[in-house]
């Protein structure tokens, strides 16, 4: 099933006024957060909140993830327990950076008889993730992971390696490119990670359009009034959607059954632009559906 993830927003877990507005809101999906936003003497108090809110459900078509703490603390063992008992659709981890970190995460969700339908996404928030993103990407070929997506962490990196956050991001997009490049040679989804300047809607336009450029399939978010021009940004165009359906119908003409390429409208038209044709059609497809 494709799934638009074009919004996807942080909401803290121990804020049980922002757990309800969640479920009015017109992001794709909710990453419901036990981590950063949350201080440890209200950990316990936001995991039992995130519980209820999930078990409630009334999130609709909403995908709902929970952030559970990092593996280098004593928290994310009974996050895991709890979101093996409430059944999200995913578990989201901070500072993933080792193939033993992900068999560390699959196994306490077996020890916890956590449904196969939560799935796993790792935060790419560390030097080391960046530079084996290839390898923890290839570790969704195990269903023991669970592994469906990356999402991309620039301020842990930028803390960790001392490179520079600039406005146009140039010198995170080599990094990004990379993660890109891993986590769709292995089939997995990537998500940007969130913008900061919360009041300026120009420079969120500006990166939500590059990361869209850069193969990025959505982008996570720190603030409600970030999801509407987040969402029209990487909503296909109405005209990118009909001119899918163009080239599908095209090649489902007889005459073009057998070919690996035809003629549409005065230029060249292959195979692989009808598979790309079909993702737009998907996307679009679901987004019209989340609507109704």
């Amino acid at each position: 099933m494709t799934r638009p993830r074009r919004s996807l927003l942080f909401m803290p877990g121990s804020n049980a006024r922002a757990l309800e507005k969640a479920r009015s809101l017109a992001a794709d999906g909710l990453i419901l957060d036990l981590e950063d936003s949350v201080a440890p003497d209200a950990k316990v108090k936001a995991r039992e909140q995130i519980a209820e809110a999930v078990q409630a459900k009334g999130f609709g078509r909403r995908e709902v993830l929970i952030r559970i703490n990092s593996l280098d603390t004593s928290w994310w063992r009974d996050d895991l327990a709890m979101a093996g008992a409430v059944v999200p659709d995913g578990v989201l981890v901070p500072k993933v950076s080792t193939l033993e970190d992900l068999d560390k995460i699959g196994a306490r969700l077996n020890e916890v008889g956590a449904a196969a339908s939560i799935k796993v996404w790792a935060m790419i928030e560390t030097a080391r993730a960046v530079l084996d993103a290839d390898k923890l990407g290839a570790a969704s070929r195990e269903a023991k992971s669970r592994l469906a997506g990356f999402v991309f962490g620039p301020n842990d990196i930028a803390r960790e390696t001392r490179i520079k956050m600039l406005p146009d991001r140039a010198t995170m997009i080599p990094m990004i490119i990379h993660c890109v490049l891993a986590a769709h040679a292995h089939g997995l989804e990537m998500l940007d990670g969130p913008y900061g300047d919360i009041a300026n809607l120009d420079g969120l336009a500006a990166e939500c359009a590059q990361a869209r450029d850069l193969g990025l399939d959505g982008k996570t978010l720190i603030h409600p009034s970030h999801i509407e021009a987040c969402n029209a940004i990487f909503t296909p165009p109405a005209e990118e959607v009909a001119e899918a359906r163009k080239i599908i119908a095209a090649f489902a003409l007889p005459e073009n059954a057998s070919r690996g390429a035809i003629q549409l409208d005065g230029r060249m038209v292959e195979r692989l632009h009808a598979e790309m044709a079909r993702r737009t059609i998907a996307i679009a497809d679901a987004i019209a559906k989340m609507r109704n």
